[in-house]
């Protein structure tokens, strides 16, 4: 996934006045225009928070980072605890709560569904707009009583997720989680329309293999890779097993096992 915004012209917008404060500062911190006559996205500033709106006339809706309501809440209360396939997959049992580093966090969804579960939780998501998005959420989510002490698990990191991992300082992750973008075939509304909006801006990931070695040197225990489930491996090391769900699979690479 690319560092910088790919060539889309991108600016920072108030919703209203009251707002205009937070979008300079968004503006500066991004290095984005406040003001775009033919602008392909705008990051809105407005009483929802942050949020990433493409602009033209068959544009879906603006996404955001939300770990209150909507699908993060449902799958907090409804989603199955630690019988989930990605708890498996990472190694959550009974007495077992991994340290895990989501290198490629996007929206943060897999990490939230984990650090609700208990795991301590690094993120990295090297995209400026989207890191923006996720700060926005994780900030917002501590302010919700019930969020809060699940958000306060969840540790953002800035730069580069290969650069990150290899120059990581201290104790190391347990347990390393992948979901490097790929050409996704989910066919819920949802995802189309963080695809459609995401990946004219970070494109795919043609460097998975060299996140998939980071993340084999650092993690102490395992690298948990997350791929379409009739996706090829990533060109490497190949997995011991796989865990396959109905779109999805998570590949497993241990390296020690996890115990109380």
């Amino acid at each position: 996934m690319n560092d910088q915004p790919a060539a889309c012209r991108i600016h920072v917008e108030a919703l209203d006045a009251v707002f205009e404060p937070q979008a300079e500062q968004w503006a500066e911190r991004l290095g984005l225009p406040l003001q775009m006559a033919d602008g392909e996205f705008a990051l809105q500033v407005g009483e929802q928070g942050l949020q990433l709106q493409q602009l033209g006339p068959d544009a879906p809706g603006p996404v955001r980072v939300d770990f209150v309501e909507g699908g993060a809440a449902h799958r907090r209360l409804f989603g199955g605890g630690s019988g989930q396939m990605i708890a498996k997959a990472v190694g959550i049992a009974q007495g077992v709560r991994p340290r895990v580093l989501d290198a490629t966090a996007g929206l943060g969804k897999d990490a939230f569904v984990l650090a609700s579960l208990g795991c301590e939780m690094s993120l990295i998501e090297r995209q400026p707009l989207i890191g923006a998005l996720l700060e926005d959420g994780l900030a917002r989510g501590a302010e919700d009583f019930d969020v809060a002490p699940i958000v306060a698990r969840m540790r953002l990191l800035k730069g580069n997720s290969i650069e990150v991992m290899r120059n990581w300082e201290g104790e190391p992750p347990q347990v390393i989680y992948l979901d490097p973008m790929f050409p996704h075939r989910e066919k819920t509304a949802l995802v189309k329309k963080e695809m459609r909006l995401f990946r004219p801006l970070v494109g795919d990931d043609p460097d998975a293999p060299a996140l998939l070695e980071a993340a084999l040197a650092l993690a102490s225990h395992r690298v948990v890779v997350k791929r379409p489930r009739k996706a090829p491996c990533i060109e490497g090391p190949k997995p011991s097993h796989a865990l396959d769900g109905k779109s999805s699979r998570y590949d497993i690479y241990p390296k020690k096992a996890l115990k109380p």
